[in-house]
């Protein structure tokens, strides 16, 4: 009897492993369907089924199959599967071990409700990271820093005064192993604990870190191995620190890197006692070379320093107004500067509960990163914009059951390009679970920068600018579309430079281009790279003055940055300007390629000479007639949508195409690949299009050339004519004997000025200008202003300019003949006397022109306004009246002799009364007047700016 309840028993359970394994392969299956629906129903899948060759399944197919597998069974599959599953045969292994019996494992969430932790200050006199991690040891040791995701029932947690413990312990372990000050110390470490611990332990021993990403994929260890040997040895690094799963990989690496003197796991440095105290640093010291991902060439290493560091750390922390109360969610890689810096290290500094997931964590399984932000009240998180659209695709209702995302500031979308409509279906489809758009923050940055350059201000939202296709791609100028226009681009702002940093717009030249031009990108700050790690040619090309390359091309518009694409990548057929990601997307939602697997590149025809527009296409359809339909789609679509017309079409195999570290396709490896011939496609000869390409490049080139001349004559036109009328202008301004008559004549001159160097000039006024007894005051954004105002207001006019200009040799007696005010900027009992002056003037019945910045930028934004002005208008009871002036900054730029055409507009608001005559009056009215000219220039405030300014002046 029991032997039959045994046998009875045992057929149950090869029953239901019969059934397991028939859904486990169907829904791989219909996974596979999903993705490449133009395979129709695959047939011949089982469980030795390569999940790369016969299903196609990327990484992120891979984490959709985890997902559908985790909710069918009602189980958890460990995340490792997704680097090393390489059949459905290691899937179905990994099922069995998780339901033994047939028994189901329900899982858990993974982190506990935060408690609220006290607010403490941030490390302001920290001039090091080394410093920064004493000064949170000495002061609260205790306080929670990290808490670290294990798997989906456990975590790890970290206070400040454990992390330096075990960074004194792991630098004497370093110390003991022969490390010497400067020395390189690559880390190729998996999300723990012990990544945070070994970082800091390698900057207390003098060392400066290398963080490396480990294998993904088990199936890529060959390709991953090589490029992370070719980084070792460009790094010149002593000693690798390795986790315990990786020890071969240590060991062939070993073998390929010179220059490597030991490979060591975390536990062989911590058993040699502990140093009593960090090795001393400097804030020009190396603090990290981070190596970029090679999305447009080889990975370089950018140096960085402690004080590279610390500037784009506290100017981020300024521009998300962090506070030691926040709490920051983070899922993204250690070994990329914005998990490791943006993520990690500001929350160190700022004293903020860091929540870190491995990559791994998230992309089984994307829920857990919304899910943890609501469990904890986090309030601040980053990702890069494919992560977005992951979360719309794949998490359900009822995984956001009882969640809440309303504790979120800022969810911060960067590292990649930023797509409008990801915006709109993440904003919309997490609504119902607390999300605000408004807390969606589109920001700019680059490992050459640390990692963040521009940022918009908190709780704006994203900025949506749709612009005419025609003109951006024939001109690069970004001219507002028509609401109707169907064919318009859409571009997102990605916010303004961080404080203390510039950035800027040029054209091929060199010159600064105005508002709305697309041009190559350009930056510079206190965060800046010095350059590459003994690469002098790359850091050469990296400089353009004391400005630094970005690589991307953008436009700007009121401050705020637009990025449009990659200066390598972009193409340039038939005098337009055409977009790789564009074709890219929109090509890769079409049946039968994969998506993510397409590139667009450009590459030189060795017969004639000119450029063909070449697209990769990855699809696993080998027979002619579905490869010919495809082609078809393909170009029906680039030339429906997008008026492009294709050169060639490559359809190569899946995981021909190359990628970065993260994801993103390899462009320049790409072309390489493909000018080498190793796509395995034959090149089509197309003689008649060729010659007609001949012709259009011939065309393009041709326009590009007579543009640039075309700006150089205009420029100089535009100098004769000032000098011109200025000359002429400035010897009736000596001879005249009425001041009345001085002024007319400078009011027509510059009007005539205006006029025929092609500038219009639009005022909206109100008949309060007219008033004789008033102060009038204007932004300063361009040596153009004064001319600007002399034009649309005609009359006497009193300037207040700076003393500077009385000792010149032409303008200091033309403007005593036109009544003109000095000022001294510097002095402050000549301020004193200068304001008594301008009362005597005001009393007199003189109309006041003052410009209250005091000074120009060549940054678009308003700085503060001096109170001069505004105490004469107090004390003489006047009216302010503000003038707000748009477009001379891009006309003629602070620093720049290039005049470029362009439309100044002005704005002349109603007069502003005083409501007093003490101090506090003065502060009020300076005050209204300036919000109103904030409003109307629609640029950023930079009166914070000069305060960091003035502050950081201080302190050095």
């Amino acid at each position: 009897m029991t032997i039959e309840v045994e046998t009875k028993t045992q057929d149950v359970h090869d029953d239901l492993n019969s059934n397991s394994k028939q859904l486990l392969i169907q829904i791989a299956c219909e996974l596979a369907e999903e993705l490449h629906p133009h395979l129709g129903r695959l047939k011949h899948v089982s469980l030795k089924s390569d999940l790369d060759r016969d299903l196609g399944f990327d990484s992120l197919g891979r984490a959709e199959l985890l997902v559908r597998l985790d909710r069918a069974f009602k189980i958890h599959l460990p995340d490792e599967l997704l680097s090393k599953a390489n059949r459905l045969q290691d899937v179905w292994a990994a099922f069995q071990e998780v339901k033994p019996g047939g028994h189901v494992v329900e899982g858990y969430e993974f982190v506990t409700p935060q408690h609220n932790l006290p607010e403490v200050g941030a490390p302001m006199t920290a001039s090091t990271l080394v410093e920064v991690l004493c000064f949170h040891a000495i002061t609260h040791a205790e306080r929670l820093h990290l808490k670290v995701w294990q798997n989906d029932t456990q975590e790890q947690s970290l206070t400040y005064g454990a992390l330096h413990h075990a960074a004194l312990t792991v630098a004497q372990g370093l110390v003991e192993y022969g490390l010497e000050p400067g020395d390189r110390v690559a880390i190729m470490l998996v999300t723990k604990p012990e990544f945070f611990e070994v970082f800091f332990g390698i900057l207390y021993a003098g060392g400066v870190p290398v963080p490396l990403y480990p294998p993904l994929r088990q199936s890529q260890v060959e390709d991953h191995l090589r490029r992370q040997a070719s980084i070792l040895t460009q790094a010149e690094a002593t000693i690798l620190i390795i986790g315990d799963e990786l020890h071969q990989v240590g060991v062939l690496l070993f073998g390929l890197v010179t220059s490597l003197r030991h490979i060591k796991a975390v536990d062989d440095l911590k058993d040699h006692g502990q140093l009593d105290k960090p090795f001393p640093a400097e804030p020009k010291a190396t603090a990290l070379i981070q190596f970029t991902s090679g999305s447009t060439g080889d990975p370089k290493g950018v140096v960085l320093t402690h004080a590279n560091l610390l500037a784009n750390i506290r100017a981020m922390g300024e521009a998300l107004e962090v506070n030691s109360t926040d709490v920051f969610v983070s899922w993204l890689p250690l070994y990329h500067d914005m998990g490791l810096i943006g993520a990690w290290l500001g929350s160190l500094y700022f004293g903020v509960l860091a929540v870190i997931m491995p990559p791994l964590a998230f992309l089984a399984d994307p829920s857990r990163w919304l899910r943890a932000i609501s469990r904890v009240r986090g309030t601040l998180s980053v990702a890069p914009n494919f992560a977005f659209e992951l979360c719309c695709k794949t998490v359900r209702d009822e995984d956001m059951a009882g969640h809440d995302l309303s504790s979120l500031r800022m969810m911060i979308n960067g590292a990649e390009p930023v797509s409008v409509l990801t915006i709109d279906r993440f904003s919309q489809r997490f609504v119902p679970y607390g999300f605000s758009r408004e807390v969606m923050a589109p920001v700019y940055g680059l490992a050459e920068n640390s990692v963040g350059l521009a940022f918009p201000p908190v709780g704006r939202g994203p900025i949506i600018d749709r612009i005419e296709r025609a003109a951006f791609t024939h001109r690069g100028a970004a001219v507002p579309a028509a609401p109707d226009d169907s064919y318009a681009l859409s571009f997102v702002a990605c916010g303004r430079p961080l404080m203390g940093h510039q950035i800027r717009v040029v054209d091929e030249a060199g010159y600064e281009l105005p508002e709305r031009m697309q041009g190559r990108l350009q930056f510079k700050g206190p965060s800046a790279t010095t350059g590459y790690f003994k690469s002098p040619e790359k850091t050469v090309a990296l400089f353009s003055g004391d400005w630094l390359e970005t690589g991307d091309l953008a436009y700007m518009v009121c401050g705020d940055v637009y990025i449009t694409g990659r200066t390598k990548d972009i193409i340039i057929k038939a005098g337009r300007n055409i977009y790789p990601h564009e074709i890219e997307e929109l090509v890769g939602q079409l049946p039968g390629v994969r998506k993510g697997c397409v590139v667009a590149v450009a590459t030189t025809d060795l017969h004639s000479g000119t450029e063909l527009l070449v697209l990769v296409v990855e699809t696993q359809l080998t027979g002619s007639a579905e490869l010919t339909t495809l082609r078809n789609n393909i170009t029906d679509v680039c030339s429906t949508s997008l008026d492009v017309p294709l050169d060639i079409i490559k359809f190569v195999p899946p995981r021909s195409i190359p990628k970065t570290s993260s994801g993103k396709v390899r462009r320049a490896a790409t072309k390489a690949l493909y000018e080498a011939g190793t796509l395995n496609t034959k090149q089509k000869q197309l003689w008649l299009q060729v010659l007609a390409l001949s012709a259009s490049s011939i065309r393009s080139r041709a326009r590009r050339m007579w543009r640039r001349v075309a700006a150089l004559l205009y420029a100089g036109y535009w100098w004769g004519v000032l000098g011109v009328l200025s000359a002429s202008t400035w010897g009736l301004i000596m001879i005249l004997p009425k001041r009345s008559w001085r002024h007319c004549v400078v009011h027509m001159a510059s009007r005539l000025f205006f006029c025929v160097v092609g500038i219009s000039l639009k005022v909206s006024e109100t008949e309060a200008v007219s008033e004789k007894k008033a102060v009038l005051v204007a932004n300063h954004s361009s040596y153009l202003d004064a001319l600007v105002i002399t034009a649309i207001i005609a009359g006497e006019i009193t300037f207040v300019a700076k003393s500077e200009l009385s000792g010149h040799v032409f303008a200091g007696p033309s403007l005593r003949r036109l009544g003109a005010l000095f000022a001294h900027r510097a002095e402050a009992a000549g301020g004193v006397e200068d304001t008594q002056r301008q009362c005597q003037a005001a009393r007199a019945g003189e109309r006041i022109m003052s410009f209250p910045e005091g000074t120009l930028t060549r940054m678009p934004g308003l700085l503060a306004f001096h109170l001069g002005a505004f105490q004469v208008a107090t004390q003489e009871c006047l009216p302010v009246i503000p003038v707000t002036i748009r477009g001379t900054r891009s006309i003629l730029r602070d620093g720049q002799w290039f005049p470029r055409k362009g439309c100044i507009t002005v704005y002349i608001d109603e007069p502003v009364m005083p409501n007093g005559n003490d101090f506090a009056a003065t502060v009020s009215l300076r005050d209204t007047v300036r919000a109103i000219m904030l409003e109307r220039c629609e640029e950023p405030d930079l009166a914070k700016e000069q305060v960091f300014i003035k502050r950081k002046t201080v302190e050095q």
